[in-house]
């Protein structure tokens, strides 16, 4: 079932800082400075506002927890209405100030009303003493009758009288008034109200505020979700709900579940589950429900128990969606028998590196000839470990068409059962104890957290910086870079560039300086038609919403991911496969391939329930962002916008390439790209190597690396080994980045931990950890076999060797049961 909604609840506030907080809290306000009488548009009103630099004073922006959502609550706003100022209008002034509450001072209706429009104070406190200046209660009508009244708490000051003279409070609550204050102008009292205040109405109609952006959600929802009482009584349905069944809100609320033929069978589910509910467990199953037209929906349904007064069960909370239609089973059928012929692999090794430290010696990579090299590669290619599904697929019918009918209808049925899965390219992995390193880095890397989901939320504050913000350095140009980072940057051209050299150099600001270096290269401004100017200010608007904070994902990382993106760019066969236009896209992706990273897996945004996990439907949650967001920083504004002067279909072929290969960094579909690359370019090439020997020239080559289908492919493998590339860096660097990723890792099994979140990770335990063992398992599982394949069309002896040298390394710490970066000193 989907992610529960998660809801980020801020407001924005202009703060003012004036005025000085009063010594004697007791005394009449005296020191509030007037910072400016806005006589021409708002006749009246006075703005005021508390200095916060007190030590008394809280912190602008309070947490609240409210159930499972954590809300932040901005610095409380008041507006006091007073026609005279007086000992009581200076006593709730200078109690704001001692509370840390922004406020303003109106001294007409008019002037009050427009006021609370343009500020929405969550604090109105009218003066009700004075009714020759107005009418106190015809003001709290007016205000109550505007939409941003509704959550916000309204104060009457009246007379202090004798008991023989006590009124009613009914005219005040039916004017609109929250309560009521009898006048007293010591500071403390007035203090005392005010957070009495803030602590009691305002913060529940702060929470009843949220409650409007949980229901906003609900209605969005593209899942079926219903509400009923402890007695089963309809309370809510969302749109998806009536869209699926049939029915209208009006002809459900209220009714009791057997009343309704939808939930005939439901009614039983819950008495039959009412053992597991009283637990407080969720209940989970498939059940038949009629529409309103008469038609049969099966429905996957969760019933999740609502506890609430007295610890009992208030509520049931229920989500359906449709079940997954089969009919399309005979088309993917099809699909398997198109592909089939290129996807047969022999046999299943339990060893990923099938003992690749003494086949891959340093005489095979280093003193071969590069054609000898390649074809060795080849020769690799074809025993490749990746066994995905539909290898299986092939395997069951191949065997089915060879025996009886019987052994055929099991096979089919077998076949039937794998086809099931959308991911026909991904591998399966053994036991949970075969490698508890593999298994975590596959669980955290190549799902979305579907099947680890909980009912906890998280809140992502994404840091989006405006294209008007950062600290832009507007003088520098190719021609006045620093002399030391121009020396950082001599061998960019070289895969033993040091990334982290430049990184000191810049001050953790590589890209905007190795972007412009490796842009005026490859000529990017000249094919964009911009000028180096826009070109600078989109490096730096990028490299400004990259999180400095991240140990791993940040602008180095992207920085490094650009290099090795030049470097393939390089490469003779790559160079043979692609346009100017695919180079320009390469590199525009690798630069924005991670944008506003925070640092966090897709799991776990999906687990958390994340605004942007809820946005793209808990698929290449992170991925899509990235795209999204890059295209968002470099339309909104002119000066950074390398794509303004493109022709409109030029420009729509490098936006699509430019996507396509950010969706392709995403862990989940790794076997199905680097399967699809092998069988659709490695093994054709291989098998007219193997017929033709030196075929560099011929027709069949071109036609096999310019398609464009397999330029798309070369594209996304491409940038796939650029973004992991770091076990094939030199050994310093491999042992750093090693370091980053997993601090990274342990950070999110802290958070987590910290919100309750399912673990997707748990051997990235800082306590615990193994470094060089999750180095070993992710080289093995994801880096050998993909980098094979890019050796054997890319040829790239050094890459190869460094990955060789480098597993050796974390080979040797775990043999000597090390769980460090590093050995310990002599």
């Amino acid at each position: 079932m989907g992610c529960a909604p998660s809801i980020h609840i801020s407001d924005s506030r202009v703060v003012y800082h004036s005025g000085k907080e009063s010594d004697d809290s007791n005394s009449p306000h005296q020191t509030n400075t007037v910072l400016s009488q806005q006589s021409n548009s708002v006749p009246g009103l006075f703005i005021k506002s508390s200095n916060t630099s007190s030590s008394t004073y809280k912190a602008a922006v309070t947490e609240v927890q409210f159930g499972p959502m954590r809300l932040h609550q901005d610095q409380l706003q008041v507006l006091l209405v007073f026609a005279k100022e007086d000992s009581q209008s200076n006593g709730f002034c200078s109690a704001c100030e001692k509370a840390g509450f922004k406020y303003n001072i109106a001294k007409t209706p008019e002037s009050a009303l427009e006021s609370f429009l343009d500020k929405h104070h969550e604090i109105i406190i009218i003066d009700h003493r004075q009714s020759r200046c107005f009418d106190a209660e015809a003001l709290c009508r007016s205000i109550r009758a505007t939409k941003p009244s509704e959550n916000t708490v309204i104060i009457a000051v009246v007379r202090r009288q004798s008991d023989r003279d006590e009124t009613s409070i009914m005219p005040l609550i039916s004017a609109g008034f929250t309560r009521r204050y009898v006048e007293n102008p010591n500071v403390m009292a007035c203090y005392n109200e005010l957070i009495q205040l803030e602590y009691g109405e305002v913060r529940a109609q702060f929470k009843l505020r949220a409650c409007n952006s949980l229901f906003t959600t609900l209605e969005k929802s593209q899942e079926a979700i219903e509400i009923s009482n402890e007695d089963h009584k309809i309370q809510y349905v969302n749109p998806a709900f009536e869209s699926m069944m049939g029915y209208q809100k009006d002809e459900l609320y209220g009714k009791d579940l057997i009343e309704v033929p939808i939930n005939e069978k439901k009614s039983d589910f819950l008495d039959s589950i009412n053992s597991c509910i009283k637990t407080g467990k969720e209940w989970e199953g498939v059940y038949n429900a009629k529409n309103k037209n008469g038609d049969n929906i099966q429905q996957n349904v969760k019933i999740i128990p609502v506890f609430g007064h007295r610890g009992k069960i208030r509520h049931y909370v229920s989500i359906s969606r449709p079940c997954n239609d089969n009919n399309k089973v005979e088309k993917q059928c099809e699909r398997v028998q198109a592909e089939s012929q290129t996807d047969i692999q022999s046999c299943r090794h339990k060893d990923r590196r099938k003992g690749s430290l003494d086949v891959r010696s340093t005489t095979s990579r280093g003193s071969d000839g590069s054609s000898q090299r390649r074809h060795s590669s080849m020769a690799r290619i074809h025993s490749m470990t990746i066994e995905a599904p539909i290898t299986k697929v092939i395997n069951i019918i191949n065997a089915a068409q060879e025996n009886s009918p019987m052994p055929v209808a099991e096979a089919l049925d077998r076949v039937l059962e794998i086809l099931r899965t959308t991911e026909l390219y991904s591998p399966q992995l053994g036991t949970k104890d075969e490698d508890p390193h593999t298994n975590d880095l596959v669980g955290g890397l190549m799902t979305d957290g579907l099947r680890r989901l909980s009912g906890n939320e998280y809140i992502l504050s994404a840091k989006q910086v405006h294209p008007s913000s950062g600290h832009l350095i507007s003088s520098l140009s190719l021609t006045d870079i620093p002399p030391r980072i121009a020396q950082a940057m001599e061998n960019e051209e070289d895969w033993e560039f040091d990334i982290f050299e430049l990184e000191a150099a810049t001050h953790k600001r590589p890209l905007v300086y190795l972007g412009l270096k490796m842009f005026a290269r490859f000529g990017v401004c000249s094919f964009l038609n911009c000028s180096e100017v826009t070109l600078r200010s989109w490096l730096h608007i990028i490299e400004s919403n990259y999180h400095s904070s991240n140990a791993y994902h940040n602008s180095t990382h992207s920085a490094d991911v650009l290099h090795a993106t030049a470097y393939f760019l390089c490469k003779e066969r790559v160079k043979q496969s692609l346009d100017q236009i695919d180079e320009v896209a390469a590199l525009i992706a690798a630069t924005v391939h991670d944008v506003d990273h925070p640092g966090r897996t897709n799991s776990f945004l999906c687990n958390a329930g994340s605004e942007l996990a809820i946005l793209y439907n808990d698929t290449a949650v992170l991925e899509s962002h990235h795209a999204a967001l890059a295209f968002q920083l470099t339309t909104r504004d002119d000066k950074c916008n390398i794509f303004k002067n493109m022709e409109r279909n030029e420009y729509r072929t490098l936006r699509q390439a430019i996507i396509d290969m950010v969706l392709a960094t995403e862990m989940t579909k790794h076997f199905e790209h680097v399967n699809k690359f092998v069988n659709s370019i490695n093994k054709p090439l291989a098998a007219l190597e193997e017929n033709g020997g030196n075929i560099s020239d011929d027709e069949s080559v071109k036609n096999i690396l310019t398609s464009p289908e397999n330029r798309i492919l070369i594209k996304r493998m491409l940038i796939k080994c650029a973004d992991i590339s770091n076990p094939c860096r030199a050994l310093e660097q491999c042992i750093e980045w090693a370091g980053r990723i997993s601090e990274e890792y342990f950070a999110q099994t802290d958070e987590e931990k910290r919100q309750g979140l399912p673990v997707v990770m748990p051997v990235f335990d800082r306590n615990t950890c193994s470094i060089p063992k999750s180095q070993i398992s992710f080289v093995d599982y994801f880096i050998t076999d993909m980098f094979d394949a890019w050796d054997a069309f890319a040829d790239l002896p050094n890459l190869m060797q460094h990955m060789d040298n480098n597993f050796k390394y974390w080979k040797s710490l775990d043999e000597r049961q090390l769980k460090s970066l590093r050995p310990p000193p002599e």
